[in-house]
């Protein structure tokens, strides 16, 4: 179950960060655009560190109800632990947030590092 856990939080901050990584790839014009006309590095790297909290926002009510949902299943597969436990819920969801949060980071930072020159000669 542990090994299954920790694919599983792979698997989620993998697609994050490939999500965001897109994102960037995709707005690298703008975000050129907004670098030339004097939006600092901070205020780029707050721009695509908010899409991510966006989705991880979005997200973690929809995963709360699936595994609310699925609580009956996962009763047998939890050893003296409950699938509707407060403080356990609490925990998997703070230890998404940090992984989220981690696999956002380095898309952002490749938006801060954009050059505006560059961006803008691109199309």
């Amino acid at each position: 179950m542990t090994v299954f856990a920790g694919v599983a939080l792979l698997l989620a901050a993998v697609g994050i960060y490939g999500l965001l990584r897109y994102v960037v790839a995709q707005r690298t014009h703008e975000i050129g655009v907004r670098m030339a006309l004097g939006a600092s590095r901070d205020d780029v790297t707050r721009l695509v560190l908010r899409q991510g909290a966006i989705v991880v926002l979005l997200g973690t009510p929809m995963g709360i109800l699936g595994s609310l949902a699925t609580a009956r299943f996962l009763t047998s597969l939890l050893y003296e632990a409950q699938p509707t436990d407060p403080v356990f819920l609490a925990c998997v969801v703070t230890t998404l947030w940090i992984v989220a949060f981690a696999a956002c980071c380095f898309p952002a930072r490749r938006a801060a590092k954009v050059d505006p020159m560059v961006a803008l000669r691109c199309e």
